[in-house]
């Protein structure tokens, strides 16, 4: 079993499931810490003086306060510590739910095992702590059930359009930024040809629906 973890989590209410599922599993060295910061700092400290973890539990959104943070959330944390430790065990623990978010941990950044707060949680996360471990990748059925049925065939260009699109630009006002920034097809024509697929592909009967079916998601 793990010997040595960290724990980065900024509400302490979190931390009373998070310490029952590990002293269930009779693991005992273990750190807390509320900054993103704080958490990289301590596992550089706990390299350079070989002591290193084998195994990080991250929250992915902390709330804002005084102190002023370089390191904002939990995916931003993973990217850092990726560059250091691509081999680190990593599990997320977080209240998120949108299926490409959660994929994107996977594929992008990946971690080892996301498990979602909320009812049994500890029990949860006691149970994908083993499965790490045992060298498993654990994905919450309902989110991987989600990440199924969520289309693959959206590019990197359609998240530019949809994203121009929620934030109120019209047709014209995209193609022209497309143009901008070199982003082709753009002519206006395309783009609305584009956006008509992207809505055949949802099922979404405008672009009102589209975008709150895609933010849900997590696509935007």
């Amino acid at each position: 079993m793990f010997k040595k973890i960290l724990i980065v989590e900024d509400h302490e209410v979190r931390n009373l499931g998070v310490i029952n599922a590990l002293t269930e599993l009779h693991i005992d060295h273990y750190d807390f810490v509320s900054y993103c910061d704080e958490a990289l700092q301590k596992i550089k400290t706990a390299d350079a003086e070989k002591k290193s973890y084998d195994l990080l539990i991250t929250d992915l959104s902390f709330d804002k306060d005084q102190f002023q943070q370089n390191i904002k959330s939990g995916q931003e944390l993973i990217r850092e510590i990726r560059n250091i430790h691509p081999k680190l065990k990593i599990i997320a623990f977080s209240i998120e739910n949108k299926p490409k978010i959660i994929d994107d941990l996977f594929k992008i950044l990946s971690i080892d095992g996301f498990v979602s707060k909320g009812r049994n949680d500890a029990k949860e996360l006691r149970n994908t702590i083993k499965k790490v471990f045992n060298g498993e990748k654990v994905i919450p059925q309902e989110i991987l059930n989600s990440i199924r049925n969520t289309p693959s065939n959206i590019s990197e260009n359609d998240e530019s359009l949809l994203n121009l699109l929620a934030k109120g630009f019209t047709q014209s006002e995209i193609e022209q930024h497309f143009k901008q920034n070199k982003i082709a097809p753009n002519s206006k024509s395309a783009i609305e040809k584009r956006l008509n697929e992207i809505r055949e592909i949802f099922s979404a009967k405008n672009n009102i629906e589209l975008i709150v079916i895609c933010k849900d998601l997590g696509i935007i």
